[in-house]
């Protein structure tokens, strides 16, 4: 048996998979992401669109420990800058819910995120995310270029 930590192979189920568009992510409603009504607390899709990005970005080999270990030269550090959300139909317990995220673009520091939550085929919840890498200071970094096809929709 294996013992390898699955929170350091990027290449296991768990973190989802690389689309030709960006990631998806497929994950389960729990009882602990519901309000007494069985439906998903509002502010929990923030957590599922958060699994989408970080898998995202952990697929495409940008880590969150080595960027705050300082691998890329200095302490980095991804903040969302902007968010907005349309809620368009409620997920409720057992619900099986794929997550959706796409880069639409990527400029200086930022970088711009379209999400969607599905329950099958139907849209549930979307969102456009804002993100930006700042360096230990607090400060804007820009984009590294290398990292730039991982994250550009592929054509």
């Amino acid at each position: 048996m294996d013992s390898q930590n699955t929170d350091l192979n990027p290449t296991e189920p768990i973190a989802g998979e690389l689309t030709a568009s960006g990631h998806r992510l497929v994950a389960r409603v729990y009882f602990a992401d519901t309000d007494f009504t069985g439906v998903v607390y509002h502010a929990r899709y923030l957590e599922f669109f958060e699994r989408g990005r970080s898998d995202f970005l952990r697929l495409a080999g940008v880590h969150h420990t080595e960027l705050a270990d300082g691998k890329h030269g200095e302490t980095l550090a991804w903040v969302v800058k902007r968010m907005e959300i349309d809620f368009r139909q409620p997920a409720r317990i057992d619900d099986i819910l794929t997550v959706d995220t796409v880069t639409e673009d990527v400029s200086g520091a930022r970088i711009t995120m379209a999400q969607k939550i599905r329950r099958g085929d139907e849209v549930l919840v979307t969102a456009k995310v804002e993100a930006a890498i700042i360096g230990g200071n607090g400060r804007p970094r820009r984009f590294p270029k290398e990292w730039i096809p991982a994250f550009m929709p592929q054509a």
